[in-house]
C-alpha cells in the first residue's frame, strides 16, 4: 500500500526534487509517493510502475597550470555570466571524471591538458551537485575563447580576481590548489557548499 499520510504532508521532501509531472516511459501523470520498501517519496507512475529517482550530477573540472599561472576563464553564459571559473561543466555518461575535466577545458577554453591528481570534492547539496576538481598542467600556453567564454587568460597567485570568481566551489578549489602548491603537496579537499547568491 503506499503510505498516502506521509506523501500529503512531506512538502520539504518534495522541495529537495526537481518536480516531474508525466512518466517519461509511458507519458502518464506521475504520483509523488513512497514506494514500497523505500525510505524517500519518488514520482512514481501508477500506470507502468516506473520509479522515477533522482540523484545528484557530477560537475567534472581541473585548474590548469602553466608555469606557475593558471587558466581561468570569464563566463559567456548564465549563471554568473561575466564572473570567473576554471574550466568546469557536467559530466557525460561513457566517459571518466577525467575525461570530463579535459573535455571542459577544451570545450571552455580551447585547451589541451593534462589532467593530474584529485584536489577537492564539493557537495553542493542545494544544486543537487558534486563538483569534482583535479590538478592539471597545460604543456602549452595554447588556449581561445569559446562559446561559453567571453575571455580566456592565465594568472598568477596574485592576479586572481577573488571578488569575481563565479561560485563558492571553485574559490574553495582555486585557495586550495595554491595553499597546497605553496606547501609543496597535493592534497584532496572535501567540503559543502552554498550556490552563490544570485546577483
Amino acid at each position: 500500500m503506499w503510505n498516502c499520510v506521509r506523501v500529503c504532508s512531506d512538502e520539504p521532501a518534495r522541495a529537495n526534487i526537481l518536480a516531474m509531472n508525466f512518466c517519461s516511459q509511458c507519458g502518464k501523470a506521475v504520483e509523488f509517493r513512497i514506494p514500497p520498501g523505500d525510505h524517500l517519496p519518488r514520482y512514481v507512475c501508477p500506470h507502468c510502475g516506473t520509479i522515477h529517482y533522482q540523484n545528484p550530477r557530477i560537475i567534472a573540472g581541473c585548474v590548469p597550470d602553466h608555469h606557475g599561472r593558471v587558466l581561468l576563464c570569464r563566463r559567456a553564459i548564465e549563471p554568473r555570466l561575466g564572473y570567473w571559473t576554471f574550466p568546469a561543466g557536467f559530466m557525460e555518461n561513457r566517459e571518466t571524471v577525467q575525461q570530463a575535466a579535459a573535455r571542459e577545458s577544451l570545450e571552455e577554453a580551447q585547451a589541451h591538458v593534462q589532467i593530474g591528481s584529485l584536489l577537492a570534492v564539493v557537495h553542493v547539496l542545494e544544486a543537487h551537485q558534486v563538483h569534482m576538481f583535479f590538478r592539471a598542467i597545460l604543456p602549452k600556453a595554447e588556449f581561445g575563447i569559446a562559446p561559453e567564454s567571453l575571455e580566456v587568460g592565465l594568472f598568477a597567485e596574485s592576479e586572481i580576481p577573488w571578488e569575481n570568481i563565479a561560485f563558492p566551489s571553485i574559490e574553495f578549489a582555486l585557495r586550495r590548489y595554491f595553499s597546497d602548491r605553496a606547501a609543496g603537496r597535493e592534497d584532496y579537499h572535501f567540503t559543502t557548499a552554498e550556490r552563490r547568491p544570485r546577483m
